[in-house]
């Protein structure tokens, strides 16, 4: 059978992905709209800013990635969109009790109080959200989706390269599977962006990628270029503790101790800093080479205009350039803070361990991960500007881990840190808001002052965005940024509370009502999903706005009844 007539035979929702994921050329461009001025039920007022995908750090340089980044894709093309009439959590200080956001062109166009009525332009397809509550997409910072796959085999085992203790120059992107039935369902609970991290085996793992997960269970989720979030910098793994020693203190090979961590970590950058500076003086030398061959260049073409006699020719060759390394390589784009760093760490002495190594190379760490600890040294990493990505109460799993409190997160916020709740789990990244509800009751129960639900929001949206230094295109219901929206059918604090919608870049990535449309390979094999009304969300309804109307249709009861 050819390919033609079984895409003929697939489920009508794939063969529309697949059509609009091969129309690149008619996809819909992000755009980055002004900023506009949104009022809280209180009567303040708050402007929201204009965001753009910008960082602080250059981008790599060619020789670290020989192919050009990843096209920005979306789902498919979508019209306007118009949620109004909810309860609005921006994630960025401002709640309204009952608010809208629009979405055009993948990204939030308008926020504020109010249905947004004359909001909406001409085609915008109006979606009423009554009764639910609207948050930014949820991100990930710690998890190994893709490369620890489901179905659990060995087959689907390749988040650790234990060859070596050190392994820089590995990418957890070459070995991302993006058909990972897990991913589909961590969008369906809301989250629409993650880290994948190599494992912990080793004390340098190697490269991390942050992979945005709109199109995760279509046909366009064949590589993972296709899902990696445009310009977001790579991490680098990093582990200290029980797991580099344990995995080669067994085998008889170095690290064996917490002494052998530390001296495996500094002399690989020390390597890193000269292999550096031969690159640097190779760059000097081929400036003065350049500078030379010019001169030389234009005095013979000034004495030939003047009728001289011409001097000797250039002949001098250039300097020959150091060989080139791709694990060297990629520490050497540590230290030009071209790749943030990511270190699994638990305990309090190896995390100020960590930042002195990183002092003593000029380098900076992004964030601790796991970090039970983190509460001891709250102080020095809110002064260094060190986030932390850790659970509620997961620890006792080994002695490193057995120091954990409850009240971590909300000591850490006390203190000026920036705490993030992250899953290191395909279950755990699927209740990642009722993480952040214990959290929150955690630091209540303790007395710790200025928590609320913005706050705690934070924790899974926009200090996680910040980690990943993509804080200023994702982690907020900001104007400007991307159209990553997830529709929660009560408190997203609350047990009882599921995503009806989730929209990735504006376009509805997830429909509850509709949760067989996304499929990984080993999701197939149910009857064929028909294709769906326009503009259905679960539990809502819509209404296409012709010119200047702004009406909608009531909110009917859920589908199925309270949950």
């Amino acid at each position: 059978m050819g390919f033609a007539s079984t895409l003929a035979d697939a489920p009508t929702p794939w063969a529309r992905a697949l059509a609009a994921a091969t129309a690149t050329a008619a996809l819909v461009a992000c755009v980055t709209p002004a900023a506009s001025t949104t009022t809280t039920p209180a009567g303040a007022v708050a402007t929201a800013p204009a965001a753009t995908m910008t960082t602080s750090r250059p981008r790599l340089a060619v020789a670290a990635e020989p192919r050009p980044p990843a096209p920005v894709v979306t789902p498919a093309a979508h019209p306007p969109t118009l949620l109004r009439g909810g309860r609005v959590m921006t994630a960025a200080g401002v709640t309204f009790a009952r608010g809208h956001v629009l979405l055009v062109d993948g990204r939030i166009a308008a926020v504020g109080e109010g249905d947004g009525d004359g909001v909406a332009p001409a085609g915008a397809v109006v979606v009423d959200v009554r009764g639910r509550t609207l948050t930014p997409g949820l991100i990930d910072t710690h998890s190994h989706m893709g490369v620890y796959s489901t179905p659990e085999t060995g087959g689907n085992s390749d988040g650790n390269e234990v060859g070596s203790p050190k392994t820089p120059e590995v990418w957890s992107e070459h070995g991302f599977w993006p058909q990972d039935a897990s991913l589909v369902r961590a969008l369906q609970k809301g989250v629409t962006t993650i880290q994948v991290l190599p494992g912990s085996a080793n004390l340098i793992g190697g490269r991390a990628s942050t992979f945005h997960l709109g199109l995760v269970g279509t046909p366009a989720a064949t590589s993972a270029r296709a899902l990696r979030f445009p310009d977001a910098p790579q991490g680098l793994k990093m582990a200290c503790g029980q797991n580099p020693k344990r995995v080669y203190g067994t085998r008889g090979g170095r690290p064996s101790t917490r002494m052998g961590n530390v001296a495996g970590q500094r002399a690989a950058f020390q390597e890193a800093v000269e292999y550096q500076r031969r690159w640097n003086k190779y760059h000097r030398d081929l400036g003065w080479w350049r500078q030379k061959r010019d001169q030389a260049d234009k005095a013979l073409q000034e004495a030939k205009a003047a009728g001289r006699p011409t001097p000797e020719p250039f002949v001098d060759d250039p300097p020959d350039a150091p060989g080139r390394d791709l694990g060297l390589e990629t520490l050497a784009a540590v230290l030009r803070g071209e790749i943030l760093v990511h270190v699994h760490c638990y305990r309090a002495d190896e995390m100020n361990e960590m930042l002195d190594i990183a002092e003593e190379f000029g380098f900076k760490i992004q964030s601790f991960h796991h970090a039970v600890e983190a509460y001891k040294l709250a102080d020095r990493l809110a002064a260094e500007g060190v986030s932390v990505s850790t659970w509620v109460d997961w620890w006792g799993f080994k002695m490193e881990s057995f120091d954990a409190v409850r009240e971590n997160v909300a000591l850490l916020q006390a203190a000026g840190a920036r705490p993030i709740l992250h899953s290191d789990s395909d279950l755990e990244v699927r209740q990642l808001n009722q993480e952040a509800a214990k959290a929150l009751a955690a630091g209540r129960r303790l007395g710790v002052g200025g928590l609320d639900e913005d706050v705690a929001l934070r924790w899974i949206t926009a200090n996680p965005a910040w980690a990943l230094d993509i804080d200023a295109a994702v982690g907020s219901l900001s104007v400007g940024k991307r159209g990553d929206v997830v529709v929660w059918d009560g408190s997203p604090f609350s047990t009882y509370s599921r995503p009806v919608a989730v929209y990735v870049d504006g376009a509805l990535a997830f429909d509850a009502a509709r949760p067989a449309e996304r499929r990984t390979d080993v999701m197939v094999g149910t009857s064929r999903v028909p294709p769906p009304p326009t503009g259905t969300t679960a539990g809502t309804t819509t209404k296409t706005l012709p010119a200047a109307a702004t009406t909608t249709t009531p909110n009917p009861a859920p589908a199925g009844g309270p949950r």
